[in-house]
């Protein structure tokens, strides 16, 4: 018997790696650290009343943000490790196995974990607010989505700890992540993390397209809504198109290892080639779902800090639902190199090169956003001008690689690393810290200390410089990726030291983000207004942060930067169009709101028990996570009661506090 325990415990948990071991201890003692901390100060009601059950889209855009800076630390250590491994030829301090589970991990992690909960997590809290509305469309959907990202975010990382990474990269090509080439659990926990989380995604997909269609204030025409909304809208459109492709590729990758399918098996009469298509029709355009949002960013914060409306509004939604539109014509720039023929890549390379053109347009319109406006270059407004060269070298990189006979140089080389990582960090990851400083008054009432935020820009940005503009010299000598050790002969350990040091540089940068969030908090200084950037649109009409139910009244909206033009009219002392001034003298009426449901988080614990029943091939699990799903289903079709109103006199109460301290 005892035997038969340690064979289980030894197959069950991950065991001899020191690293692995130290990681399992401190999650074992933070996570003791977090029930002490809730049970000592009687915590337990307040976290699953205030927060677990919420369906409040301020609170869940919060909580996406909380998990996604979570999942930066933990992919930002795999990248740490990674360039330690590869800053001196033929190091031992990753064996094989463990970095190509490592750069799988960082991949997935940082793509799915990092980028899109940051960006749903702005879409929650701002997009309502900038439409004039008092949610989204579908309040309990909307929790259902968070919950079902963040357990099957989970999911694939308790693998870390338990049954073993997956380790056939970031997108699983088979036949290496099928059951011959991988025969262990960790491509389960891949494919099930992914699947579990991706239901989520296409939720809020949905979810925030119906919001945006039907949800706007009076008066807001589609060519008055704000670019940021445009962004989503935009970004939206391309998930509800692209993550049935994921969900289908990732499924039928399941059916080849649980039941012994062989659509991707060659000697069954599959085609590896197809899933390599597949997961790509997937994987381009989600790369421009993580980026489309970014440049909504820009837009707002450009518009803002140069007190000039945006440059070519009408260029700019065209150029963001173009850029969705051929985001899925690109896919095979991919495998250029995989013997598509002449034909095929000739197109795609050019569809390619055209996307390339309205990314150039949306440059061009901050450029001209910015002259001759009244700038000013608080933290938001440095990310921005930080971005713009970057994605400018990024985009052309990227149009480099798009010439076919080119790419054959380039391929699986560390330059395509550069490139996506240039894009990604430059693009992705600048955009959203740039909307994080931007609306973090309007989430929290107060805002980041300033010197330390310009502490944390400049290391980020010397250390991404310093990281991969090495990389792409790497790859024209002939480094290629996944390769976790190299020989003294090559010539490549002088860059790659210098890429590791720029990597530790973005590392100190992350710590700086920490200690001023801490500080922040630490030495609050609420906000006196609501419009603490002098903003347009109309989430800087509200105090900060904003209340249950956003807006007392609903706006009516009679311009673009509604707001801004309120305000110029005030300051010139010109009267209100007459609707907007019955909408604001209108008597106050209960406000309509969505009670709390626990059954969003129940549901998606239920499927996380699925996954893991699935993963290790225990039936009994799988039954009883499948029925826990059918049965909370049940459940929430039978719950009657599931609104309130907010009387007026709570309404008068809220608003005057909240005017009396902003």
């Amino acid at each position: 018997m005892l035997d038969k325990i340690k064979d289980f415990s030894s197959e069950f948990f991950v065991t001899g790696d020191p690293l692995i071991l130290g990681a399992q201890v401190a999650i074992g003692l933070t996570l003791v650290a977090i029930v002490f901390t809730l049970t000592f100060f009687k915590k337990w009601r307040w976290l699953w009343t205030e927060w677990l059950t919420t369906v409040d889209h301020k609170r869940i855009g919060i909580m996406y943000i909380i998990c996604s800076i979570l999942m930066l630390f933990r992919g930002g250590v795999d990248a740490l490790l990674m360039r330690v491994q590869l800053a001196a030829p033929q190091l031992e301090f990753l064996n094989a196995e463990h970095y190509n589970q490592i750069f799988t991990t960082h991949g997935v992690i940082m793509i799915l974990f990092m980028a899109m909960p940051l960006m749903f997590g702005l879409f929650n809290i701002i997009v309502p607010l900038q439409l004039g509305a008092r949610d989204v469309a579908f309040p309990f959907l909307n929790a259902f989505s968070f919950w079902m990202f963040f357990f099957g975010a989970m999911l694939f990382n308790v693998s870390f700890v338990i049954g073993g990474s997956p380790d056939a990269g970031w997108l699983a090509y088979p036949p290496l992540s099928g059951l011959s080439g991988s025969p262990g659990v960790g491509q389960d926990f891949y494919i099930w993390g992914i699947q579990i989380s991706g239901i989520g995604s296409l939720a809020t997909g949905i979810n925030f397209i119906v919001t945006i269609l039907k949800m706007r204030a009076p008066g807001m025409s589609l060519m008055k809504m704000p670019m940021f909304s445009w962004s989503v809208l935009s970004s939206c459109v391309t998930i509800i198109f692209a993550f049935p492709i994921l969900t289908v590729t990732l499924f039928l990758l399941f059916l080849d290892r649980y039941l012994g399918a062989h659509f991707f098996t060659l000697d069954g009469g599959g085609n590896p080639m197809m899933y390599i298509n597949l997961i790509w029709m997937w994987g381009h355009p989600e790369v421009y779902i993580v980026i489309l949002p970014a440049f909504g960013i820009f837009s707002e914060i450009v518009a803002t800090f140069a007190k000039k409306k945006l440059f070519g509004y009408k260029s700019m939604v065209f150029a963001l639902m173009s850029i969705s539109f051929f985001s899925f014509f690109t896919w095979a720039h991919h495998f250029f190199t995989m013997g598509s023929g002449a034909d095929v890549n000739a197109f795609f390379a050019v569809t390619t090169m055209l996307i390339a053109i309205p990314t150039g347009v949306k440059v061009f319109n901050w450029l001209f956003t910015m002259f001759r406006g009244r700038l000013s270059f608080p933290t938001p407004m440095m990310w921005t001008l930080a971005f713009i060269p970057c994605f400018v070298v990024g985009g052309m990189t990227g149009v480099l690689l798009s010439v076919a006979p080119a790419d054959f140089q380039f391929h699986n080389s560390y330059f395509l690393i550069a490139h996506f990582h240039q894009v990604l960090i430059g693009g992705v990851v600048f955009g959203y810290f740039a909307g994080l400083y931007y609306w973090w008054p309007k989430m929290f009432g107060f805002k980041l200390h300033e010197g330390l935020g310009k502490w944390a820009f400049w290391f980020w940005n010397i250390g991404f410089y310093i990281c991969f503009m090495p990389q792409y010299a790497l790859g024209l000598m002939g480094m290629t990726r996944r390769f976790n050790e190299y020989n003294f002969d090559m010539g490549w350990q002088p860059l790659n030291v210098v890429s590791t040091v720029g990597g530790f540089l973005m590392g100190i940068a992350f710590l700086f983000q920490v200690w001023q969030i801490a500080h922040s908090i630490k030495f609050l200084k609420r906000e006196k207004t609501g419009d603490n950037w002098d903003g347009r649109t109309l989430e800087w009409s509200i105090p900060s942060p904003a209340p249950m139910y956003n807006f007392a009244r609903i706006p009516v909206v009679t311009s673009q930067d509604d707001w801004w033009e309120k305000k110029l009219r005030r300051a010139r002392g010109e009267a209100d169009a007459p609707e907007v001034v019955a909408a604001e003298q209108a008597p106050l009426e209960p406000i309509h709101m969505p009670r709390n449901s626990g059954i969003p988080f129940v549901m998606s614990a239920f499927w996380f028990v699925a996954g893991f029943g699935f993963v290790w091939d225990w039936t009994w699990m799988v039954v009883v996570g499948l029925a826990g799903v059918i049965v909370t289903m049940l459940a929430r079709s039978f719950t009657y009661n599931t609104d309130y109103y907010i009387p007026v006199d709570e309404i008068k109460r809220t608003e005057a506090a909240a005017r009396g301290a902003h």
